[in-house]
C-alpha cells in the first residue's frame, strides 16, 4: 500500500475524516483505507498500490471551510431576492444560484441542507413579507419557514451531486434540473403547492423571458439555474495531487480558457434567449376598459366596506359611460373590474344587482365583475360573472344581468380555505376569519362581448396549468382579477411580473385588473402599458389583439416540466452510481 501524507490546514470541521471534508467517510471521492498519524502527528491515509501503468491522480471536489459556506449560503437569499420585483435585478438570480451550488458543493447530506434552508429563510422571508401587514407575524414566518425547507431539499440534492463536476457539461444541466424539480414540487405541495419565487417570475426584463413560449415557466427556471451553474463552475475548489506530467500537458493558457469556459457558456445561454421567437397575437383588436375602484382603506377588513368598494367600481364605471356618451370619449367593447369589486352576492342582493346592472347601462358594454357568491347549498364561491347591460350600446332594450360565470378553481390555503383548521386555530384564533370557499372545476373560459376571455383570479395566475386550461379552451385574451387591498405594492409588482410571463407563455395578450392596483395590460412580447399607481383610484383603456394560435409551451403543456424532472433525477441516480464506484476502486476516470 501506498502512503499519502495529508496535512490538516484547516478548522476541525474541515480536516481529513471530518464531516464535511472530501476525505470524510461519506464523501464522493473519499477511499477505502486506514487513516492514522505518523511520528509528525500528521494524516496518513493508506491508499493502493500505483499501477503499473503510471500513477493515478485522484482529483478532490473540496468545500469551502464551514465558515465560507455559511456566509455565501447566507448572502445567496438576499441576493435572489434582489431579481423579483419590486427591485428587478434579473441578473442576480443567476448569481444567487451560482453561490448557493458553491456553497454546498462537496458537503455531506445534512450540511447541504443546512446551507440550502439558510439560503430559503434569506430569500422566502422578505420575499413574502407582505403577508404578515395585517395578518401578524406567525403566518409568515410558517409559510416563510415551509418554503425555505424546499430550498434545504434542494441544498441536500446539489450536495449529494457534487461528484457530476468531473465532468462540468454534466454538472451544471443537473443543478438546473434540480432546481426546476425542487419548483415542481413546491408548485404542488403542500396543499396545492405556493409557486410565488419562482426563478422564472423575476425574469419579467430578462431575455430568458422569450423562451416561455417554448417551455413555460419550467424552461425560464431551467435556463435561469443553467446561467448561475455554469457561473459557479470556476468557483469550485479542486485538489489534484502534484503530477509533473499532467503540469506538461496543461498549460498556463489551458487553465485560464477552463476559468473562463463556464462564464462565457452563461453569457451565450442568455444571448441565444434573444433568438427565440415570441408569438404575437394576429386577430382583430378589442378595446378593454380596467376599472380600479379602489378601497376606502386597506386591510382585512376591506370586506367589511364591501358597499363602499362595489359603489366605488359603479361611480367609476358610469363616469367612463358618461365621458363615451357625452364627451366623445371612445366606447369600449369590455369592461373589466378586479376581483372583490361587488362582495356583496349580485345574485342574491337585489340592490346590489341594481349597481351593477346601472354601470353596465351606463357603459353599454358587458362587464366582467368579481363577486363573492353565498349559495347556502353550495357554499362561498371566489367568482367571475360576465355582467350583460339591459340595454345595447344604441340604448335599445336588451335582456341584462349574468349571461356566463367561472368559480376560482385553486382558493389559496390559509386565505381563501383553512387545511388543518384544528390545529392552525392552537396558533392563532384568527383562523376563524378565514372561510373555507368552494372550488370550481371548469376552466374560466367566458364570452364577454366580442372577445373570449380567460379568466383567472388572483394567484391563480402563478399555476401553470390553471392559466393554460383556459388558452386550450379557446381563450383569446387573458384577463386576471385580482385584489391587492391585504398587501402591498411589493406583492402586485411580482404578480404583475406572472402576467407578463403567461402572455409570453402562450402568446396572448393580457391585463391585470386590481381593486386597488396595479391594474395593467400586458403585450404577448412581455411588454407592459398603462400601470395604474398604487391605493389609487384609476381607469385605463387599450387595444388587445386577440389570438388563436397556439405557442410550442401552449401545446406541450406540462411537457417540458416532466423531461426536465426526470434529467434531475437522473442525475441524482449517476452521481449515486460515481460514489458506489469510488469507494471500491480508484480509476484513471478519477481524473
Amino acid at each position: 500500500m501506498a502512503q499519502v501524507t495529508l496535512v490538516d490546514t484547516g478548522s476541525a470541521a474541515d480536516s481529513p475524516g471530518g464531516p464535511d471534508h472530501p476525505d470524510g467517510p461519506d464523501h464522493p471521492d473519499g477511499r477505502d483505507g486506514t487513516d492514522h498519524l505518523d511520528g509528525a502527528g500528521r494524516a496518513v491515509v493508506d491508499r493502493p498500490e500505483v499501477p503499473a501503468g503510471g500513477p493515478v491522480t485522484a482529483r478532490r471536489w473540496m468545500p469551502l471551510p464551514l465558515w465560507a459556506a455559511t456566509l455565501l449560503a447566507a448572502v445567496a437569499g438576499p441576493v435572489m431576492l434582489v431579481a423579483f420585483p419590486p427591485y428587478g435585478w434579473w441578473w442576480a438570480a443567476p448569481v444567487a444560484v451560482a453561490a448557493a451550488a458553491v456553497a454546498v458543493h462537496g458537503r455531506r447530506l445534512r450540511a447541504g441542507f443546512g446551507l440550502g434552508l439558510l439560503t430559503g429563510a434569506g430569500f422566502f422571508a422578505p420575499l413574502l413579507e407582505w403577508t404578515n401587514l395585517h395578518t401578524g407575524m406567525v403566518p409568515w414566518l410558517l409559510l416563510s419557514t415551509l418554503q425555505a425547507l424546499f430550498i434545504g431539499l434542494l441544498g441536500a440534492a446539489t450536495a449529494w451531486i457534487s461528484p457530476l463536476r468531473a465532468r462540468a457539461w454534466l454538472w451544471a444541466p443537473a443543478v438546473a434540473a434540480l432546481w426546476t424539480a425542487q419548483e415542481a414540487l413546491r408548485d404542488r405541495a403542500p396543499f396545492g403547492g405556493f409557486p410565488w419565487g419562482r426563478l422564472a417570475f423575476s425574469q419579467d426584463t430578462s431575455p430568458l423571458l422569450r423562451l416561455a413560449a417554448a417551455g413555460g415557466a419550467p424552461l425560464v427556471t431551467f435556463a435561469v439555474a443553467l446561467t448561475g451553474a455554469l457561473l459557479a463552475v470556476p468557483l469550485l475548489r479542486t485538489s489534484t495531487p502534484h503530477d509533473p506530467a499532467r503540469a506538461r500537458v496543461t498549460p498556463g493558457w489551458s487553465r485560464r480558457v477552463n476559468l473562463l469556459a463556464g462564464p462565457a457558456a452563461a453569457v451565450l445561454v442568455v444571448g441565444a434567449a434573444l433568438l427565440a421567437p415570441v408569438h404575437r397575437p394576429t386577430g382583430p383588436a378589442v378595446y378593454v376598459a380596467v376599472v380600479q375602484g379602489n378601497v376606502p382603506r386597506l386591510g382585512l377588513d376591506f370586506n367589511e366596506q364591501r358597499r363602499a368598494v362595489l359603489d366605488n367600481h359603479v361611480r367609476a364605471t358610469v363616469e367612463l359611460g358618461r365621458a363615451v356618451t357625452q364627451d366623445g370619449a371612445r366606447r369600449p367593447d369590455l369592461v373589466v373590474w378586479p376581483e372583490n369589486s361587488s362582495d356583496i352576492d349580485p345574485l342574491r342582493n337585489a340592490d346590489a344587482a341594481a349597481a351593477i346592472s346601472a354601470a353596465a347601462r351606463a357603459v353599454g358594454v358587458p362587464i366582467l365583475v368579481g363577486a363573492v357568491l353565498t349559495d347556502p347549498d353550495v357554499g362561498v364561491e371566489n367568482a367571475g360573472l360576465v355582467w350583460e347591460p339591459d340595454v345595447d350600446a344604441a340604448g335599445n332594450p336588451r335582456q341584462g344581468g349574468v349571461s356566463s360565470r367561472y368559480t376560482k378553481r385553486h382558493p389559496v390555503p390559509f386565505a381563501e380555505t383553512m387545511p388543518l383548521r384544528d390545529i392552525a386555530r392552537i396558533v392563532s384564533k384568527e383562523v376563524d376569519r378565514v372561510s373555507d370557499m368552494t372550488p370550481g372545476h371548469t376552466p374560466g373560459v367566458l364570452r364577454v362581448g366580442p372577445a373570449t376571455v380567460g379568466d383567472v383570479i388572483c394567484f391563480e395566475v402563478a399555476y401553470d396549468g390553471l392559466v393554460r386550461d383556459t388558452v386550450t379552451g379557446g381563450a383569446q385574451l387573458l384577463a386576471v382579477q385580482t385584489n391587492n387591498a391585504t398587501f402591498d405594492e411589493a406583492e402586485a409588482r411580482q404578480q404583475l411580473a406572472m402576467v407578463r410571463l403567461r402572455a409570453v407563455e402562450h402568446g396572448r395578450d393580457a391585463l391585470m385588473a386590481s381593486t386597488v392596483g396595479i391594474s395593467a395590460f400586458a403585450d404577448a412580447a412581455g411588454g407592459t402599458d398603462q400601470e395604474t399607481r398604487f391605493n389609487e383610484a384609476a381607469v385605463i383603456a387599450g387595444e388587445l389583439h386577440l389570438g388563436s394560435a397556439r405557442t410550442l409551451a401552449t401545446a406541450l403543456g406540462a411537457g417540458p416540466e416532466y423531461v426536465i424532472v426526470v434529467l434531475g433525477i437522473a442525475a441524482l441516480a449517476a452521481a449515486a452510481a460515481v460514489r458506489r464506484r469510488h469507494r471500491t476502486r480508484p480509476t484513471e476516470e478519477d481524473v
